[in-house]
C-alpha cells in the first residue's frame, strides 16, 4: 500500500488541474450580440436534455442499488458511487464544453487559431482529467475504506457496474439524440432546401447543436469513464482472487499496480496539455495527433521504476512490457481509424469520387472500406493480448491472464488526454456552427473550419480507441468472470476450462446466442434515431411550409419545438437498449448456466469488437468524404456530387455516433453484470435445477 498516496495525488492533481482549466475557460471573453444569443440556445437546450436524461438514469440506478445492497451492502453502495462519479464527470466536462464553443468563436474572430486552439483544448482537457481523475481517486478511496482484503476489492466491481450503467443510457441517450437531430437537420436543410450546414434558417440546426453536447461529451466521457474504471478495476478483481491463489501475502501489490499505470497516466496528460500549441496559420490537427505519442512515451517511462518497486525487477519488467503493449495496441487502432477516415487519404477520397455517381456508390463504397479497417485493430488486438498472456504466464496461468487484463488497463492509461482531444472535436464543431449562424466573416469560418477538421480527425480516432479498448477491457472481465467461477465453485483449474471448452455445447449455444446480440442491440439503436428523425424532418418541413419567410430571412425558426421533440424521443428511446444489456446476461445465465453464458460474453465480444470498429470508422469515412466535396472537389457545394456525399453521411450518423459507440458499453456491461451476479448463477440456473450437467 506504499503507492496509495501518490496515487491519490495523482487522482486529486487530475481534478484540481481540471477545475483550474475550467476556471480559465471561463475567464475568457465570450463576445456578445449574435454569437451570445445562439450559444444560449445551446446551453439552455443541453442542460434541459441532461435533467431528464439523468433522472431517468438516476431512478434506473436506484432500483439496481436496492436489488445489490442485500446481496452485499459494500458493492451495492460502490454502485451508486459509481453512478454518480460518472453523471458527475460527464456533467462538468459538458457543462466547460458548451461555456467553451462562445469563447473558442470569439477567440477566432478576435485573437486567431492559436488562442481559438487553446481555449477548445482546455475545454476538452477539463473532461479528460475529470474522467481519469475522479475513477483513480474514488477506486482509491474505496480501497482504503473498505480494507486492503480480497471481499473489499470484489465489492469494488459495484463502481464499474454503476458508472456501466450510466454510461450505456448516456451514450445511446445523447447517441439519438444527436444523431436524429444531425440526420433532421441535414437531410431538409441541404438536401431538400439547398442551405448550407448550421444555417440559422434550419429550424433543427440548434437541436443539431446541442446533440453534440449531450452525446458527444456528456456520452462519450461516461463511455471511456466506465472504460477507465473498468479496465482497472477487472485487474484489481483477477489480482483479489485467481493470483491471491498463487502470492497470498503479495497479491495486493498485483491489485494496486492498475491504479500506479492510471496515475501515471494523470501525469502525463497534464504534462502533454504544455505541448497542444499551435502557431498562426499552423495545422492544429499536427500537435492533437503528437499528443497521443507525447503521453503514451511519458506513461512507459514513469510506469516502469512503479512496476518493479511494487513487483520486483523480473515481474516488474513483465508487466512495465505489458502496459507498454497495450499503449502500442491503442496507438494502432488509431492510426488505423485515422487512415480510413482522414480526408487526405485515399478511402475518403475514393468515396468522395465514387459520389459523383450517385449515393448508392457512397454508400457502397463507404461499407468497403469500413469493413477493410476492421482487420489491422483486430490483429494489434490479438498480438496485444497474446504476447500479454506469455508474458507473465511463467508464474502461472492466472498470471498470464492477469496480462491480458494490463494490457487493457494500458491502453486507457491514454484516456485522458484521448478523452480531450475528443472533447475537443464538439467545442470546435459547435464553434463552426456559432460562426456560421451568426454571419462572421469568411476569414474567422476558415479559423473554425480549420479547427474542427482537426477535431473530426481525432474523433475518429478516439472511437478507434473506444472500441480497441472496450475489447480488451471485456476480455478482462471476462478472465474476472472466470476467476470468480474458479473462486466460487472451489473447482480446479482444470475442469473449469474444461467446461468453458467450445467442445461443451451450451458454451456452443450461448456463443449463437452471444453473437447476435450486438446486432440487436444496432437495429434497436439505429430503429430508435429513424424514427426520432423522420419526426424532426416532418416538423422542419411543417415549418418551412407554415412559414415560408424563414428561408427569405423574415420569419424565425422555432429552434425550442424541435429540440423538444428530440428530447421526448431520445428519452424514450434509451431504456431497451439499456435494459438489452443488463437482462441478457442474466437470462442467457439461467437457462444456460454459467458456462454457456461465458461462450455469449466471448461471442458477444468479438462480434461486438467487429460491429463498433466497422460502425465507427465507416460514419466517420462518409462524413469526411461529404467535408471533401464541401471544400469545393467534384462540384462544391450543392452539387449532385454533394447530394449524394450527404445521403451518405447521413446513414452513416447513427452508426458512428449512436450505435457503433454504444456496443463498447454493451460488452462491457454485459460481462460486469454477468460477474457480479455469478455466485447466484452458479447455483440458481435451470440446467443445475434439472440436474442436467
Amino acid at each position: 500500500m506504499d503507492a496509495m498516496p501518490l496515487i491519490l495525488g495523482a487522482g486529486a492533481l487530475g481534478i484540481l488541474y481540471a477545475l483550474f482549466l475550467a476556471w480559465y475557460v471561463l475567464r475568457q471573453p465570450k463576445g456578445s450580440g449574435k454569437i451570445v444569443e445562439i450559444h444560449q440556445y445551446i446551453k439552455e437546450g443541453a442542460k434541459a436534455y441532461l435533467k431528464h436524461q439523468y433522472a431517468v438514469i438516476l431512478t434506473i440506478a436506484t432500483l439496481i442499488m436496492i436489488i445489490l445492497l442485500p446481496i452485499n451492502v459494500l458493492m451495492g453502495i460502490s454502485y451508486i458511487i459509481g453512478a454518480l462519479s460518472s453523471v458527475i464527470a460527464g456533467y462538468v466536462g459538458m457543462w466547460i464544453a458548451v461555456n467553451a464553443n462562445v469563447r473558442t468563436t470569439y477567440a477566432a474572430k478576435e485573437k486567431g487559431v492559436g488562442k481559438a486552439l487553446r481555449i477548445a483544448v482546455n475545454g476538452g482537457m477539463v473532461l479528460g482529467l475529470m474522467v481519469v481523475g475522479v475513477g483513480t481517486l474514488l477506486i482509491a478511496v474505496q480501497l482504503i475504506l473498505y480494507g486492503a482484503t480480497t471481499e473489499a476489492v470484489k465489492s469494488i466491481i459495484g463502481y464499474s457496474f454503476g458508472a456501466s450503467t450510466v454510461a450505456l443510457f448516456a451514450r445511446v441517450g445523447g447517441g439519438i439524440y444527436t444523431k436524429a437531430a444531425d440526420v433532421g437537420a441535414d437531410l431538409v436543410g441541404k438536401v431538400e432546401e439547398g442551405i448550407p450546414e448550421d444555417d440559422p434558417r434550419n429550424p433543427g440546426v440548434i437541436a443539431d447543436n446541442v446533440g453534440d453536447n449531450v452525446g458527444d461529451v456528456a456520452g462519450m466521457g461516461a463511455d471511456l469513464f466506465e472504460s477507465f474504471v473498468g479496465s482497472i478495476i477487472s485487474t484489481m478483481v483477477i489480482a483479489a482472487t485467481a493470483i491471491y491463489v498463487y502470492v497470498k501475502s503479495g497479491w495486493i501489490n498485483w491489485a494496486i499496480l492498475p491504479l500506479t499505470v492510471a496515475a501515471a497516466g494523470i501525469f502525463s496528460s497534464i504534462i502533454t496539455s504544455f505541448f497542444i500549441r499551435v502557431k498562426e496559420g499552423g495545422d492544429p490537427s499536427k500537435p492533437l495527433t503528437l499528443s497521443t505519442i507525447i503521453s503514451g512515451t511519458l506513461i512507459a517511462i514513469f510506469t516502469y521504476p512503479l512496476a518493479t518497486s511494487l513487483l520486483g525487477a523480473d515481474a516488474g519488467l513483465r508487466a512495465f512490457i505489458v502496459v507498454v503493449l497495450g499503449l502500442i495496441a491503442g496507438i494502432i487502432v488509431g492510426l488505423t481509424s485515422d487512415y480510413f477516415t482522414n480526408p487526405s487519404k485515399r478511402p475518403v477520397r475514393k468515396v468522395a469520387f465514387m459520389s459523383q455517381s450517385g449515393a448508392a456508390l457512397t454508400i457502397l463504397t463507404g461499407l468497403a472500406y469500413g469493413f477493410a479497417s476492421v482487420l489491422i485493430p483486430a490483429i494489434g488486438i490479438a498480438i496485444a493480448e497474446l504476447v500479454a498472456y506469455l508474458m507473465l504466464a511463467p508464474y502461472g496461468f492466472w498470471f498470464g491472464i492477469y496480462g491480458v487484463a494490463l494490457a487493457a488497463v494500458g491502453m486507457l492509461s491514454l484516456a485522458g488526454i484521448v478523452v480531450s482531444a475528443d472533447a475537443y472535436g464538439p467545442i470546435t464543431d459547435n464553434a463552426a456552427g456559432i460562426a456560421e449562424q451568426a454571419g462572421l466573416g469568411e476569414d474567422v469560418r476558415a479559423i473554425t473550419d480549420k479547427l474542427d477538421a482537426a477535431g473530426n480527425t481525432m474523433k475518429s480516432v478516439s472511437k478507434g480507441f473506444a472500441i480497441g479498448s472496450a475489447a480488451l477491457t471485456a476480455l478482462a472481465y471476462i478472465a474476472a468472470y472466470s476467476s470468480t467461477i474458479l473462486d466460487v465453485t472451489g473447482l480446479s483449474l482444470e475442469k473449469v476450462k474444461e467446461l468453458m471448452s467450445f467442445l461443451n455445447a451450451t458454451v456452443i449455444s450461448g456463443s449463437l446466442i452471444g453473437m447476435a446480440l450486438p446486432a440487436i442491440f444496432t437495429t434497436v439503436v439505429i430503429l430508435a434515431v429513424s424514427d426520432a428523425a423522420f419526426v424532426l424532418i416532418e416538423e422542419i418541413r411543417r415549418q418551412f411550409k407554415e412559414k415560408p419567410g424563414i428561408l427569405e430571412f423574415k420569419e424565425k425558426p422555432d429552434y425550442g419545438r424541435a429540440v423538444a421533440i428530440v428530447t421526448s424521443y431520445a428519452i424514450k428511446r434509451l431504456i431497451t437498449p439499456g435494459l438489452l444489456a443488463i437482462i441478457s446476461p442474466l437470462l442467457i445465465g439461467f437457462f444456460l448456466g454459467p458456462y454457456g453464458l461465458a461462450g455469449a460474453l466471448v461471442a458477444a465480444t468479438i462480434t461486438g469488437l467487429m460491429l463498433g470498429l466497422f460502425q465507427g470508422n465507416v460514419g466517420n469515412t462518409w462524413d469526411n468524404a461529404k467535408k471533401y466535396v464541401e471544400e469545393g472537389h467534384y462540384g462544391g457545394k450543392g452539387s449532385e456530387t454533394h447530394k449524394a456525399a450527404v445521403i451518405g453521411d447521413t446513414v452513416g450518423d447513427p452508426l458512428k455516433d449512436a450505435s457503433g459507440p454504444s456496443i463498447n458499453i454493451l460488452i462491457k456491461l454485459m460481462s460486469v453484470v454477468s460477474v457480479i451476479f455469478v455466485q447466484i448463477l452458479v447455483h440458481y440456473n435451470l440446467l443445475t435445477l434439472l440436474s442436467i450437467h
